[in-house]
């Protein structure tokens, strides 16, 4: 797909759009807010308890997966938005991802003598 089909595709979306879909209202910002508040004080909560690192790493990373999809579902409007601007979202953070852990495993394999 070119760029000038994926303006056209993108056109077409729009005048179909219209405006009759539904918003979420200000009260679930706010309870998205909430619990986003409530899951950063489980975070920095988690520096004043002695926990193993078996469970601290895996209990951390599960907390911020949560909060990295409601930021980038709510906040960012992937929720409300078309599957095409998921689909380059995904496709970036796919990437990134894949670039970050190639760096991490080749300054782990590239250090050791």
């Amino acid at each position: 797909m070119d760029s000038s089909e994926i303006a056209e595709a993108t056109a077409v979306e729009v005048a179909d759009h219209g405006d009759d879909h539904d918003h979420p209202s200000d009260n679930k910002y706010m309870q998205i807010a909430a619990i986003l508040a409530v899951l950063t004080a489980l975070e920095v909560a988690t520096y004043f308890v002695n926990m193993p690192g078996a469970v601290l790493v895996p209990a951390l990373m599960v907390m911020m997966v949560v909060k990295f999809f409601l930021v980038a579902a709510w906040f960012m409007h992937l929720r409300f938005d078309s599957r095409m601007f998921t689909r380059f979202f995904v496709t970036g953070l796919v990437l990134a991802t894949t670039v970050y852990l190639i760096t991490l495993t080749v300054f782990e394999f590239w250090t050791k003598g």
